[in-house]
């Protein structure tokens, strides 16, 4: 009788610990899922900006420092990538300030 006793109180840890252990991982995964879950509503859930209006432009001069169109572009690809700009909206910014 002793080693049935034995083998039952066995088996009662094992699956105590596989029950533990499963539910670690569970509660694991339905955080990162909830955590990516909630980083795609807020990503998707800001209100769309606003296009953005250039000034109407003055004739640039015809020796226009390239640093400032260095930097143009540069501010413009941190829109772009900040979401702020849509792909067309970036295209037709880029190719204002290259003037194509």
């Amino acid at each position: 009788m002793p080693g049935l006793i034995r083998a039952a109180a066995r088996t009662a840890v094992i699956a105590g610990t596989a029950t533990s252990v499963s539910n670690r991982v569970a509660r694991r995964q339905a955080n990162r899922w909830a955590q990516q879950d909630y980083d795609n509503q807020q990503r998707y859930s800001q209100p769309a900006a606003q296009p953005v209006q250039a000034a109407p432009a003055a004739p640039a001069p015809a020796a226009a420092p390239a640093s400032d169109t260095i930097e143009q572009l540069k501010e413009l690809g941190a829109l772009y990538q900040q979401g702020i700009l849509t792909e067309q909206e970036f295209a037709a910014q880029k190719a204002k300030i290259l003037g194509a």
